[in-house]
């Protein structure tokens, strides 16, 4: 997911997203643990995409502190 997309999603969307990112990456963790993936690497694109969405949704709140 790029960056643009997730700027137009609502703070509420973006924590959504965030919390389903992070059962899949557990859930890869687990089967990765059990048996290889196929493409481990994957692994490392899910990690981003969370870093992703928290630094866009820290943005976020932040303007929405700075107008108060």
């Amino acid at each position: 997911m790029k960056a643009s997309e997730i700027t137009e999603l609502t703070v509420k969307e973006i924590e959504e997203r965030i919390d389903n990112e992070k059962n899949f990456l557990v859930k890869q963790r687990l089967n990765h643990a059990i048996s290889p993936l196929d493409n481990p690497l994957k692994i490392r694109e899910t990690k981003k995409t969370i870093a992703r969405l928290e630094t866009i949704l820290r943005k976020k709140i932040l303007e929405g502190n700075k107008d108060k």
